[in-house]
């Protein structure tokens, strides 16, 4: 199957019966993009990024580092549900939870190929010693770049819009996540000084300007599940 695809099968939520609001999801790919407009005019009005290309760099680095602060906060929220479950719902929790951890190692292991072939030396040719190995050495090579990368690219993507396809585990457990990556977040810009050399009022906006929003969205998705659905956030308990 092709990187795509297989991108999709892997870090979409498919539990079955599971509630996917079009609305919802509309609402937030607008946030994104006005956000991502807002990143990108400050960035290359106030000369902190000199071309597009330098944008596209940094958010590549803000959404890989948003992948490991994500790693490290989900196995503590599914901790955290385990504890407050009710005993016979921890069972139905982690089964639900493998698949989000399922998401997370498929990651993980598909970046990996790449510093693995570096360090090994396949990547320079190290083992195409006869005929046979270089064919399998160059094969490999381009199925790394045709096939990895963009199962990487289009997975970390997913990844973070679906918050691991946690909606596995309970529908109102992304939006809680989601709320809680920003602010991680943006305490992490606040704390290494990010957007450099921007005015005062303007590095708070930009800033606060994404947990703000995506605090806003996640509220405001806890409230339609709630109101259209009957789906509260006291149920992913099971109690």
């Amino acid at each position: 199957m092709g990187p795509i695809h297989t991108a999709r099968r892997v870090f979409k939520p498919s539990r079955p019966g599971i509630i996917d609001d079009p609305f919802v999801a509309r609402i937030q790919k607008i946030r994104t993009l006005v956000g991502l407009g807002a990143v990108v005019w400050v960035s290359m009005s106030t000369n902190l990024a000199h071309s597009v290309g330098d944008v596209a760099n940094d958010r590549a680095d803000q959404s890989w580092l948003s992948f490991l602060m994500l790693s490290v906060t989900f196995p503590v929220a599914v901790g955290v549900l385990l504890a407050l479950a009710s005993p016979t719902a921890r069972r139905e929790l982690l089964r639900r939870a493998g698949r989000c951890f399922g998401a997370i190692v498929a990651l993980f292991a598909a970046v990996a190929v790449f510093p693995a072939s570096v360090l090994t030396g396949f990547y320079n040719g190290r083992f195409a010693t006869t005929p046979l190995m270089t064919v399998v050495t160059y094969t490999a090579i381009v199925l790394t770049l045709v096939w990895v990368l963009p199962f990487i690219v289009w997975g970390l993507g997913l990844a973070l819009t679906h918050v691991f396809r946690t909606a596995d585990i309970h529908e109102t457990v992304p939006p809680l996540l989601a709320i809680t990556l920003v602010w991680e977040m943006a305490a992490i810009d606040v704390f290494t000084g990010a957007y450099p050399g921007v005015p005062g009022a303007l590095r708070a906006l930009l800033i606060l300007g994404a947990p703000l929003s995506v605090t806003a969205v996640g509220l405001w998705e806890l409230h339609r599940l709630r109101a259209h659905h009957n789906i509260a956030v006291r149920d992913v308990l099971m109690r």
